[in-house]
């Protein structure tokens, strides 16, 4: 089995030859691997097609989630509705939140991925990467956007949101079913520029910081919109902010595969959340980035341990993060190799 159906296997609830092995990678750690400056990352089509194509040699064993991402880091939806991006060197572009905050967005409408902020680009050069790639045997398995909450969060600024969240719950309602709808047009509209895209990845860590109360109220609703959606695809739900209290509720949202925290156990994780796909969930920071590829295995082995190597996909809990070596990415291989 390829990677990829190693991982579409166990994400449809299956098993596979063996654990696959799934990571999340963009614009945060890429240029860093690759020795470039960010902006060339974003701006050189050639060279951000050399460095993608260069993790299946370097990595053959390992799934990349979503492959060939084209990404500005978070901009591209805060983008269409006039958040300032503010670009760097070496580290992804930071959004600063509109200037007036919840009550300049109170009749804002569903942006149009064909023309308005960085989405068009994107669109642009997905259509340009499947050209390349397509010859080569190779296409575009998966998109990505953030959710509604996250992209609130780049709007109205972490803060904002939270303190709306209790007392403008009308207002914050109404803007959040216009993110879930860009946020849903924003995916259909990337996949219709594909060849045969399999899957969908959805990415809000703002959703871990709510009690269950303002999950039910504000979280829910929007994201089971979203992941009913797209029925007959791969649904990867990325959120590694520490939410032990969610796990259940999350359960029902209608995905296929939880990226979460390392700082939430995999064997409680797998009990509350037993038909989904667990993809983790290794430190990102503490121990793939900065430990031994002997911590790596020794955590990628307990993940296989707690779980019996069922419903699993090893990974990072999280995205890999700027500075992590390859050999940690190794370590995870062989962690696989021996189950």
């Amino acid at each position: 089995m390829t990677p990829w159906e190693r991982f579409a296997t166990v994400a449809q609830g299956s098993q596979a030859d063996r654990v696959p092995i799934a990571l999340i990678v963009d614009s945060p750690w890429l240029p860093g691997y690759a020795g470039i400056d960010t902006l060339d990352y974003f701006l050189r089509p050639d060279e951000w097609l050399r460095i993608n194509l260069g993790l299946l040699d370097r990595f053959p064993d390992v799934a990349w989630i979503p492959s060939f991402w084209i990404e500005y880091g978070m901009a591209a939806e805060p983008s269409a509705f006039g958040a300032r991006i503010v670009w760097h060197h070496d580290q992804p572009p930071s959004i600063e939140p509109v200037r007036g905050g919840l009550a300049a967005l109170a009749d804002i409408e569903s942006p149009d991925p064909q023309r308005h902020g960085l989405m068009p680009l994107v669109l642009q050069r997905y259509a340009d990467a499947e050209r390349r790639l397509l010859p080569e045997g190779i296409n575009v398995k998966m998109v990505a956007a953030r959710g509604p909450l996250a992209v609130a969060s780049w709007l109205l600024g972490v803060t904002e949101l939270m303190i709306a969240l209790k007392t403008r719950p009308e207002d914050i309602s109404r803007l959040l079913d216009v993110l879930t709808t860009t946020v849903i047009t924003w995916l259909r509209a990337q996949l219709d520029v594909l060849r045969a895209p399999e899957g969908i990845l959805v990415l809000d860590d703002i959703v871990g910081m709510l009690s269950p109360k303002l999950f039910e109220q504000f979280a829910r609703p929007y994201l089971s919109r979203i992941f009913a959606s797209f029925g007959g695809l791969i649904k990867v739900y990325h959120n590694d902010t520490p939410c032990a209290h969610l796990v259940g509720p999350m359960s029902t949202l209608g995905f296929d595969v939880f990226n979460f925290s390392h700082q939430m156990d995999i064997a409680t994780v797998q009990a509350k959340m037993p038909g989904a796909a667990l993809m983790g969930n290794v430190p990102p920071l503490d121990v793939m980035a900065r430990g031994t590829p002997e911590q790596v295995q020794a955590w990628a082995r307990e993940c296989v341990l707690k779980t019996g190597g069922r419903g699993l996909i090893l990974s990072a809990g999280g995205g890999v993060s700027p500075g992590t070596p390859p050999e940690a990415i190794d370590a995870l291989v062989r962690t696989a190799d021996e189950s």
